[in-house]
C-alpha cells in the first residue's frame, strides 16, 4: 500500500500542483525527504476532506538542490531549512537557508535590523522555571520587539532515525515519547498509519472510545497548563495554584485510568491495550467534579480586568496569514481558520459522538488563543461524557482488532500516512514498513508546523508581552526539534 496519490515529474511540477491544490482550498500540511541511494526523494503532504494525500518527486541522481517551494509556498520555509540540515540538499532561491535543528556557527546569525541603539538580547535556552531548552535571540532597541530568532537546535533528539528497523510496536513507545505534551495524540497518529497499512477501516468499538477519552483528558491537561502559565505570567498567584491543581487532578485521573499519568502503553496497533481501570461511573463523577471547578475558575480568570488587558491585542496573528500558512489547532481557531482532524478527518470515536458548535474568532491575539482553549475543554468534557456513558453499550466488543497477529508475524509491507488532533493541532505521521520493521518513519508535529508564526507576531509589542505569547502558542520545543 502507498500513501502516494499523485507523482510529479519535478521539484517545478510539484511547487505548481502544491500551490494550485492551496488555492482550491486544501491545506500544505508538511514536506519531508527520503535518502534513496545517492539521491533524496521529497514527498509533501496535503490535507483535504477525508484524507491526507502525499505527492513524491525524485530529486535527479547527484543532485545538490532544486528550485525552492517557499518563494511561492510560504509554509514549506522551515521545512525546507529541515532538508537542508538533513540531507545538506540546497533549495536554490530559499529567502533565509540557515540552520534550523542544527548548531549554527558562533558568528552565523545575522542581524535583520539595523540603526543606532539597537542590540541582541540572547534569552534562553536555560531560563527560570521548568521550561524547554529553546534560545529566543530578540532584536530591540529597548523594548519594542521588531524582529525574534529561535534556537531550537538544543532539544534535538534523532527521534526520526531512531525510528528505522525498529518493531512496529515498539514504534509506539517511540512514537508516545516524541512530544510528551501530546503523548496520546502522536501514538495514535502513528497507530492510524500502521491500521491503514493493515486494510484495517476501524478499531473495535470499545478501543475507539477508550482513545477518545484518553485524548480529550490529555487536550485538558495541556489547556489547563497554558492557563496557568498566562495567569502566573500577570503574577495572579491564585490563579495559577488553582488551574496547576486542576492541571494535576486530571493528570492522576489518567494515572489511576491506566497507570500511566501521560496516557502512555494505552493505544496500541488495532486499539487499546486496556480499559480504563476505574468504573465507568466514577469516572463520570471525576470528570464532572473536575469540569464544576475548571468552570468556576475559568470564569473567575477571564473575569478579570487586569488579565485580559496584557492579553488583548497581544501577538495577534492576522486571519489572511493563518490561512495562507495553514496555522494548526487553537492559533489557527482564533483566526478565523480550522482545520481541525476530529471534523475534517474523523477517527476512532469521534466518527459518531457529538461535538458542540464552537464560537468563531478573528482577532488573533493571545486573549482570542485563550478562549479558543476554554471553548475545547468545555467540549472535551462533553466528549469525556458521552464517552464514557457508551463504554457498558460496547462491552462486548474486543479491546483489539486481528492485526496484532500480522504484526507479531512480520507480515506487514507498505506505507500510509495517520493523523490525529492534538491539543495544539494536527500530527501527522508518514510511515513506510517492510517485512514487520519501520524503514522510515517521519512525524510531523503541530509546534513545527506553527511555532515559525512565533516570529511574525511581535509587531507592536514590547518585552514584556513575551511571556504572554510564548505561553498563549501552547507548543513545544521538543515537537519542533525532532
Amino acid at each position: 500500500m502507498t500513501a502516494t496519490v499523485g507523482a510529479p515529474a519535478s521539484v517545478i511540477e510539484l511547487t505548481e500542483l502544491l500551490v494550485s491544490e492551496a488555492a482550491a482550498g486544501r491545506r500544505f500540511a508538511g514536506l519531508m525527504g527520503t535518502q534513496v541511494g545517492d539521491t533524496v526523494q521529497l514527498s509533501a503532504h496535503v490535507a483535504g476532506p477525508d484524507a491526507i494525500d502525499t505527492h513524491d518527486v525524485m530529486l535527479p541522481a547527484g543532485a545538490d538542490g532544486y528550485p525552492a517551494m517557499t518563494p511561492a509556498l510560504s509554509a514549506a520555509f522551515w521545512y525546507e531549512r529541515e532538508l537542508h540540515d538533513q540531507f545538506g540538499i540546497v533549495p536554490y532561491g530559499h529567502p533565509r537557508l540557515e540552520p534550523l535543528i542544527l548548531p549554527r556557527g558562533e558568528h552565523s546569525v545575522p542581524r535583520h535590523v539595523l540603526g543606532p541603539g539597537l542590540f541582541t538580547i540572547p534569552h534562553g535556552p536555560v531560563r527560570s522555571g521548568v521550561m524547554e531548552s529553546v534560545e529566543y535571540l530578540v532584536e530591540t532597541p529597548g523594548e519594542d520587539i521588531p524582529h525574534l530568532n529561535l534556537r531550537v537546535f538544543y532539544k534535538h533528539r534523532g527521534i526520526e532515525r531512531r525510528f528505522g528497523q525498529l518493531a512496529l510496536d515498539d514504534g509506539v513507545l517511540l512514537a508516545e515519547r516524541t512530544e510528551g505534551m501530546a503523548s496520546v495524540a502522536h501514538a495514535l497518529a502513528y497507530c492510524h498509519a500502521l491500521e491503514r497499512i493493515a486494510g484495517l477501516g476501524e478499531v473495535p468499538r470499545l478501543a475507539a472510545l477508550t482513545r477518545v477519552l484518553h485524548a480529550e483528558l490529555e487536550r485538558i491537561v495541556a489547556h489547563l497548563d497554558v492557563a496557568l502559565r498566562l495567569a502566573d505570567a500577570a503574577g495572579l498567584a491564585v490563579a495559577t495554584a488553582r488551574f496547576g491543581l486542576h492541571k494535576e487532578r486530571v493528570m492522576r485521573l489518567v494515572g489511576r485510568m491506566c497507570g500511566s499519568r501521560f496516557g502512555r502503553g494505552v493505544v496500541v496497533p488495532g486499539g487499546v491495550r486496556c480499559l480504563p481501570q476505574i468504573p465507568a461511573a466514577e469516572l463520570l463523577n471525576q470528570v464532572a467534579r473536575i469540569e464544576r471547578e475548571v468552570t468556576a475558575d475559568s470564569r473567575a480568570l477571564m473575569g478579570t480586568a487586569s488579565f485580559l488587558d496584557r492579553l488583548r491585542r497581544t501577538g495577534p496573528l492576522t486571519p489572511e496569514r493563518a490561512a495562507e500558512h495553514g496555522a494548526l489547532g487553537p492559533i489557527g481557531k482564533a483566526s478565523g481558520y480550522s482545520d481541525d482532524a476530529r471534523v475534517a478527518r474523523p477517527y476512532d470515536a469521534y466518527r459518531w459522538l457529538t461535538r458542540g458548535r464552537q464560537p468563531e474568532y478573528r482577532h488573533g491575539d493571545a486573549l482570542a488563543r485563550l478562549r479558543v482553549r476554554w471553548d475545547e475543554v468545555t467540549q472535551s468534557f462533553g466528549l469525556l461524557r458521552q464517552a464514557a456513558e457508551r463504554l457498558a453499550d460496547a462491552a462486548d466488543s474486543p479491546l483489539r482488532a486481528e492485526i496484532a497477529a500480522d504484526i507479531a508475524a512480520g507480515a506487514l509491507s507498505g506505507r500510509a500516512t495517520g493523523w490525529a488532533e492534538a491539543p495544539h493541532g494536527e500530527v501527522l505521521y508518514d510511515l513506510a514498513i517492510h517485512a514487520g520493521r519501520i524503514t522510515r518513519c517521519r512525524p510531523r508535529s503541530p509546534s513545527f508546523h506553527n511555532l515559525v508564526l512565533f516570529h511574525e507576531v511581535f509587531a507592536g509589542d514590547i518585552l514584556t508581552d513575551f511571556p504572554f505569547i510564548e505561553a498563549s502558542f501552547g507548543l513545544s520545543v521538543a515537537g519542533v526539534a525532532l
